[in-house]
């Protein structure tokens, strides 16, 4: 069995149904966000389901998709960086990352992962940010990504205020991008979870704090 084009081209396009995720380059590192709404059709399957993960204290990811696809590639991934990490003394840089995901999608594409990821973080201080579809295509990201189908109206506001800014100041504005696709999107929704990634580490904010960075933002 051999995939062909329109294969590749259905798939991608099941992959833009449901969800909003983003990732957003700063000054001092990177912020990766996502609704937790998991759809099934028409049907709202979870409010809950997580779609950001901390791999370690300088890479992040974020998943849309299968949910077990996208749970064994979080498996796949920590698993190497904890190698990585025994055979050098430091985690995987989100560039290695993305590359180790980039040969094991591709390697797969008999039988894809049906997955789109953002892998994010920092390496020293140098924030790096990755969109990756789900045959192991990159896309290095210098300014901001976004997948799913809320990503018209994410874009749209992140085109109007992006520019090089800390962490602190961006967390919401990714909080308040994934605020306007929830209200555009009917496949985003519920609640969210934005995360922070630089040289001090990880830092995961959610709930009341996030209402917050929304109101602020406006």
């Amino acid at each position: 069995m051999v995939y062909m084009a329109e294969d590749e081209i259905s798939l991608r396009k099941k992959m833009l149904k449901g969800t909003t995720t983003i990732g957003f380059v700063c000054s001092d590192g990177v912020v990766i966000g996502a609704d937790s709404r998991a759809t099934y059709g028409t049907t709202i399957a979870s409010t809950e389901a997580r779609k950001v993960w901390k791999i370690d204290d300088n890479l992040g990811l974020t998943i849309a998709g299968g949910v077990g696809d996208a749970l064994e590639i979080i498996r796949m991934l920590k698993a190497h960086n904890e190698i990585y990490k025994m055979n050098e003394g430091r985690p995987m840089s989100p560039r290695s990352a993305a590359s180790l995901l980039s040969i094991i999608l591709q390697n797969n594409k008999m039988f894809p992962f049906y997955v789109g990821l953002i892998v994010a973080g920092v390496d020293d201080d140098t924030p790096q940010l990755y969109s990756m579809d789900p045959f192991g295509g990159t896309t290095e990201d210098s300014r901001f990504t976004t997948t799913g189908s809320g990503s018209e109206a994410a874009n749209g506001y992140l085109e109007e205020v992006y520019k090089k800014m800390p962490v602190k100041d961006a967390t919401k504005y990714v909080a308040r991008a994934l605020a306007i696709a929830m209200k555009r999107d009917s496949a985003t929704g519920d609640s969210m979870i934005v995360a922070t990634i630089t040289k001090s580490g990880y830092t995961e904010y959610a709930g009341k704090a996030l209402e917050k960075m929304v109101a602020q933002s406006k």
